[in-house]
């Protein structure tokens, strides 16, 4: 029941006991409920009334880096591979230049979109994630490998844009000005060279929708990602100044390649004892023609001008891999052991047994991890619970005898 004479909301009519709070005015009330209806109501019909920041005066606050210096925060994570640091530093770079620089003279500068080609476990990714710690603008790594075509079951393209959003907290001026990886690109590549007569759904019909992304438009994209449905409040996203890199192993361009440029990659024809300088040799020859052999639209294509490659990994490089980087794999098992209180220390025999298997059975950088993993297994399990260990040493011995009793033999190809 009410009580006499009790003050009411002048827009509900509830009273002041019905109501959280009841805001007094020299001549009407309003309570907490109206109010927060009014305030959504105002901002689905204005739109956000915050003031935009000027991204540009948010830029220039930031250190913007040299291309020299980024190959050189790259070099501190990523082993070799100088072509590939050279092209993303440089590309990176003249994205800055448009984004504080104004247009003079009706001279726009194009993105300069790269597409980065390289065998498994050959650092791409890794490239990726390190520049994103060096970077003052937004950036998100997707993978191509979860798109469909628009209405059918998997992810819109535009959700690429949606992971770019969370990195930046939503905020849509600066999103606009970020950068986007998507990794496995060819994984998206039509199986022949003639456009498909049917819906090829999470193939060439993911290309198609991504050109609209690459070129530059505005999309509406679902704030939180996912499927698109009608009643979802969708922002628009302007993806003119937002520079795109992609990267794929195209497994089995390199026959491609030979086949371009008249070279026989395998057979009798190949020179045995220099098989694998052939074959990296091959890869750097690669441009936008073999990869539309492969299998990725002329469009899209024309919208990633710059195709770099990455070399395969020799014995070296994996040994470095396994040293030298700030996130060494040797490293990161020496500060495992750490935190038990015991000191690893790894003799060279067995870096240079490590490198070997992972050269023989063709498991790239990546697949370092994974003999690491069969070698010292045994170790992390029983040496936490012997509390009077304070060292352990890995010898040549001890990797082969660990090895020999797991299952990489099967990993072999015949």
């Amino acid at each position: 029941m009410s009580k006499q004479g009790e003050k009411r909301c002048s827009f509900c009519d509830r009273t002041e006991s019905e109501v959280n709070i009841l805001f007094t005015g020299i001549k009407g009330n309003i309570c907490d409920t109206c109010t927060e209806n009014a305030h959504q109501l105002l901002q689905d019909t204005m739109g956000d009334s915050k003031p935009k920041k000027n991204n540009k005066e948010e830029l220039k606050k930031h250190k913007v880096y040299k291309p020299r210096e980024m190959k050189e925060f790259l070099d501190q994570y990523v082993i070799g591979q100088d072509a590939a640091k050279k092209i993303i530093s440089v590309a990176i770079y003249n994205h800055y230049k448009r984004l504080l620089h104004p247009i003079h003279d009706d001279v726009e500068i194009e993105k300069s979109n790269i597409i980065m080609v390289g065998e498994t476990g050959t650092g791409k990714t890794l490239l990726a994630k390190s520049i994103a710690k060096l970077l003052q603008v937004p950036f998100a790594i997707v993978d191509a490998t979860v798109f469909t075509e628009a209405g059918y079951v998997g992810e819109d393209v535009e959700s690429i844009l949606s992971r770019l959003l969370q990195s930046c907290n939503y905020d849509v001026a600066a999103a606009e000005h970020g950068i986007v990886y998507i990794d496995e690109i060819d994984k998206l590549g039509r199986k022949g060279d003639n456009p498909s007569i049917t819906r090829d759904v999470s193939g060439e019909g993911v290309q198609q929708a991504m050109l609209k992304l690459l070129e530059g438009s505005e999309v509406l994209v679902p704030p939180q990602g996912g499927r698109k449905h009608p009643e979802q409040k969708m922002v628009k996203v302007n993806t003119q100044n937002i520079l795109f890199i992609c990267g794929g192993a195209f497994e089995g361009v390199d026959k491609m390649i030979a086949r371009r440029v008249q070279t026989s990659a395998i057979g009798y024809n190949a020179i045995k004892s220099t098989k694998e300088l052939d074959r990296a040799n091959l890869l750097q020859y690669v441009n936008a023609q073999d990869l539309r052999t492969f299998g990725l639209i002329p469009e899209l294509l024309g919208r990633l001008p710059i195709v770099t490659y990455l070399n395969p990994l020799d014995k070296p490089a994996l040994k470095r891999i396994l040293t030298e980087p700030k996130n060494a794999l040797i490293k990161q098992y020496k500060k495992l052991f750490e935190y038990e209180g015991i000191q690893l220390h790894v003799e060279e025999d067995a870096l240079e047994y490590m490198v070997d298997k992972a050269i023989e059975y063709k498991l790239g950088g990546r697949g370092l991890r994974a003999i690491c993993e069969m070698i010292l297994t045994d170790a992390m399990f029983d040496l936490p619970s012997q509390k009077e260990k304070e060292e352990f040493t890995l010898t040549l011995a001890y990797a082969k005898q660990m090895l020999e009793h797991s299952k990489l033999d099967y990993l072999k190809a015949a």
